[in-house]
């Protein structure tokens, strides 16, 4: 459940450091460290703390030492890197609780927070970007976060604030991209870079604006935007370079676009680099929100034709009998194809098991563990998604443009 700004938020206990069980569960399996890749200097696996909230765990677990756990195992790997968002429900109360506990052994200096702002709820109404809430939502992650600075902050899934241009619809995005009629269609046309659609693109660029005002102050370090269409994300970066004061955003961040059932973020990262000059690039959710793992959740936006297409690429790994499944496969495509395009990968973990497992994939991938049969696999999973293969759900869908 998401909490307004204002409202009176949950308190989770800081046990003491002493009283957390510390077993061989949550020692680091000796192998290869994580590396650090772009300007940024994140490692190339990225916690993703949406997880520590009602979505995706109950209460009790939230609630208990399994947090606190997953993030000291987390560090003690050398994810060093947060992310999280007002939107998550308690994550960020959560997140902080935890790195407060840790802070004897991982002081702030250790580790990266990036967090985001203007969403706060599920529908289109639910969103703010006026510059005030932008603020308040920015100081309200400092306190809950218990830091004084945060690495990053975005604004969250623009493509609902932004002046809708082209059709909101599934499909492809590659497509889009490489044919100039249809990029024009979205507004990538060459010419148009500066150009603001309507109101929502000028609330984009206020929020921006306010962000770069909490820069100035060092409560921000860097700033991006963050959404699932690309095309948007593509043309709204290009906007922002193409305004004054002419800067382009440090970072950048898509979901579910780097999986084994679609690679468009591979297409678009030459452009969010060359035309809008982007600096750091992330992607998250190798996994697809859950898509390619045994149990999709039931809101999960993808098309019947796309889940039932997924069901096949499980029962394929089962019977191949490969060691993790469909989810080690997916997290070590991810990994492989963010290290070969020097983007890190936002990965949601919830518990000590998961972290191992993550990190358990990126190092088979790394190494070369199985190489050829992992390949092998993947191009198996990838053709089981037959036509479906990169493509996207329209986002805002439009029982969410309320």
């Amino acid at each position: 459940m998401v909490m307004p700004l204002g409202s009176v938020q949950p308190v989770f206990a800081l046990p003491l450091l002493d009283d957390i069980p510390d077993v061989q569960e949550d020692t680091p399996v000796d192998g290869l460290p994580l590396h650090e890749i772009g300007p940024l200097a994140l490692p190339e696996i990225v916690f993703g703390a949406a997880t520590f909230s009602g979505q995706y765990n109950s209460d009790a677990t939230i609630a208990s030492d399994t947090p606190v756990r997953t993030v000291r195992l987390a560090l003690r790997y050398g994810i060093r890197a947060f992310d999280t968002s007002a939107y998550y429900g308690p994550s960020e109360i959560v997140l902080g609780t935890a790195l407060k506990v840790l802070e004897p052994i991982f002081p702030r200096s250790t580790y990266k927070l990036m967090t985001k702002c203007g969403r706060y709820g599920l529908t289109q109404s639910d969103f703010d970007y006026s510059p005030e809430t932008i603020r308040k939502s920015v100081e309200r992650s400092l306190e809950r976060l218990h830091t004084t600075y945060l690495d990053t902050v975005y604004l969250h899934d623009i493509e609902f604030v932004c002046t809708p241009v082209g059709p909101i619809a599934d499909g492809k995005p590659e497509a889009i991209l490489a044919d100039p009629q249809l990029a024009a269609e979205y507004g990538l046309a060459q010419g148009e870079e500066g150009k603001v659609w309507g109101e929502g693109d000028q609330n984009i660029l206020d929020a921006v604006a306010e962000l770069r005002k909490l820069q100035g102050e060092g409560k921000v370090k860097h700033i991006g935007i963050t959404g699932y269409p690309l095309p948007t994300l593509l043309r709204l970066a290009i906007l922002v370079l193409h305004t004054p004061p002419y800067k382009p955003l440090d970072v950048l961040l898509s979901y579910c676009h780097l999986s084994l059932q679609t690679n468009a973020f591979a297409a678009y990262a030459p452009a969010f680099r060359e035309r809008a000059k982007v600096g750091q690039l992330l992607t998250a959710s190798p996994l697809s929100m859950g898509l390619l793992t045994p149990k999709p959740p039931a809101w999960h936006p993808a098309s019947l034709e796309v889940k039932a297409a997924a069901r096949r690429a499980n029962e394929l790994c089962a019977e191949e009998g490969w060691e993790g499944g469909l989810p080690n496969l997916a997290n070590g495509y991810g990994f492989k194809r963010g290290a070969e395009l020097g983007v890190p990968v936002v990965v949601g973990v919830s518990n000590p098991r998961e972290v191992h497992e993550s990190v358990r994939a990126w190092r088979e991938v790394r190494e070369g563990k199985d190489r050829e049969k992992r390949t092998a696999l993947e191009e198996r999973v990838v053709s089981t998604f037959g036509d479906t293969v990169g493509w996207s759900w329209a986002s805002p869908p439009d029982e969410l443009r309320v």
